[in-house]
């Protein structure tokens, strides 16, 4: 431990003289917290709900960009959609980098994920492929899929009401691993689950920002395992073998269906179908395996935290759960379930979700960017090698956008005509970040996709929007979702506080849900029994 601190005073002065040099003819950063001398704002840095935190920076200091620095390392935040638009999307040439993340790429063998690795031949390889598979076209293939998990979800929750946030996780599982390889998955003790939440777990504790020394001093990677202080290369090592059986085990499965005739149409089949026999077979195989591997990556976490939070507004506004059931009987067949093709004859419910992705969006921060060279931007410079975050959560709370921001308001996009209004401007538009690395370069995190996205913008949107939007249309159609009251008769209020982390899920709160009626529960009976 000694040693790594001497490396680190060492680089410290390294980099406090390098910020001492000359600077004539520079332009200004932009504005920020002040800075100390050599650890910048590093005493400043919040770790929780940092969103709200930059956010209040931004409106003290009147600017919806500003600049932080840690230890040498250069932040800025981008705490408006035109800030972000402009760099990432205009600037992207510049601004489409991920950062170098040593421990989890480079320690624990995450480099395989085309969310987390450079931007380049391999990242552009696998997004074509993601993208082959999930075009509009091909993405109804999976259909069959979508509303098999969710009639399950709808029968566990009838069973074990008081456990729809451990039915909404094995949905998640249910649904993302039946498309990427096609592989069944148990409600308790599923081995592909339990490898795929030990790999995320782990992933989410070698990304945390600040969590380990060797992102501000790379070298460090180098010490012995049994060097004093070097625990952090023990940990990497056990971990790696997490992500290990996450990427190998379910497509070891898939590829045995394969050969056996029995295998089930997924992500993994599909492509494994059309290699292409003038390049190398292997590499083919491990790009599959990889993108296959990718798309699990923070999927459960997500989802549970999108449809939990979809629970938790209905509680928060039994109107809206009322006009949506109500919208519903007026369009869907009595003793029938909602179909996607229902779609544009339900705005309300479309509506309900996009109000839940833009009230409490998953990842208020999004995915940030790397700067791969200096930039001048509205005067500032932009040192190369920034971190570049842009505020999702500031974004999609901006009352000049969405009046009363705080409040959940599905109503806010539905327009004098009854329907989803375009003059709102979609949450889409930010929850999937901006430029070219966007959150959906991680295909874990599909579901953000709404209809509104740019093409060029999503490649899983069509898949995504559809598996949430089956899965909310359900739970309204035949479910009741009301607040808990206790012996003394007095309603159970939820705190409606959420867990501040990469993927922000509701912290745990009590509902009831209970079929509407007795025709809602024999549907839900009669179509589990046939999942």
């Amino acid at each position: 431990m000694e040693s790594s601190t001497y490396l680190f005073l060492i680089s410290l002065v390294v980099m406090f003289l390098y910020c001492q040099r000359p600077r004539r003819n520079r332009a200004p950063l932009p504005p920020g917290p002040r800075k100390l001398p050599l650890i910048g704002n590093l005493l400043d840095m919040p770790t929780t709900f940092e969103w709200e935190t930059y956010n209040n920076w931004c409106k003290k200091l009147d600017s919806d960009i500003i600049h932080l620095e840690v230890a040498g390392t250069s932040i800025v935040v981008m705490n408006s959609a035109q800030v972000a638009e402009e760099l990432l999307d205009q600037h992207s040439a510049i601004h489409s980098d991920r950062s170098r993340l040593v421990m989890v790429n480079e320690l624990m063998g995450w480099d395989y994920s085309f969310g987390l690795m450079a931007y380049g031949d391999e990242w552009r390889a696998q997004r074509k492929l993601f993208q082959r598979e999930f075009n509009p076209q091909a993405a109804e293939r999976f259909h069959p899929i979508e509303i098999r998990a969710t009639h399950q979800l709808l029968g566990h929750i009838l069973d074990k009401p008081k456990n729809y946030v451990r039915h909404i996780r094995h949905f998640a599982a249910s649904t993302i691993i039946g498309i990427a390889y096609g592989v069944d998955v148990q409600e308790d003790n599923d081995p592909y689950v339990e490898a795929a939440e030990r790999a995320l777990e782990s992933l989410g504790l070698g990304i945390a920002p600040g969590a380990f020394l060797v992102e501000s001093i790379p070298a460090l990677k180098y010490v012995p395992n049994w060097f004093p202080g070097a625990g952090f290369k023990r940990k990497a090592k056990k971990w790696a073998r997490y992500s290990t059986l996450m990427r190998e085990l379910p497509f070891a499965a898939a590829k045995k269906q394969i050969s056996q005739g029995v295998a089930r149409p997924s992500f993994t089949s599909y492509s494994l179908e059309k290699l292409d026999g003038s390049e190398n077979i292997t590499e083919q195989e491990q790009r599959i395996q990889s993108t296959a591997a990718t798309m699990y990556t923070g999927a459960t976490d997500s989802i549970v935290s999108v449809l939990t939070t979809f629970i938790l507004a209905m509680l928060a506004n039994p109107e809206a759960l009322k006009r949506a059931q109500a919208e519903i009987d007026s369009v869907v067949q009595p003793g029938e379930f909602p179909q996607l093709s229902d779609q544009n004859r339900l705005p309300f419910v479309t509506a309900v979700l996009k109000e839940t992705l833009r009230w409490q969006n998953v990842t208020p921060l999004g995915i940030p960017h790397a700067s791969s060279s200096e930039d001048i931007y509205r005067g500032y410079r932009i040192p190369a090698g920034s971190i570049m975050v842009a505020n999702i959560w500031a974004i999609l709370h901006d009352e000049s956008v969405y009046p009363e921001p705080h409040s959940f308001k599905p109503e806010r996009f539905i327009g004098k005509d009854g329907k989803i209004n375009p003059a709102v401007k979609d949450p889409a538009t930010a929850l999937f970040g901006f430029g070219r690395r966007r959150v959906s370069d991680l295909p874990s995190l599909w579901f953000y996709s709404l209809p509104a996205c740019s093409p060029s913008i999503c490649p899983g949107r069509f898949m995504a929007f559809s598996s949430l939007w089956i899965a909310v249309a359900s739970m309204l159609a035949v479910y009741d979702i009301e607040k808990p009251i206790n012996a003394d008769g007095h309603v159970i209020e939820p705190s409606y506080r959420f867990i501040s982390s990469m993927a922000c899920v509701p912290a745990p709160f009590e509902c009831v849900l209970k079929p509407r009626n007795a025709q809602a529960e024999e549907m839900i009976r009669s179509m589990a029994s046939e999942c």
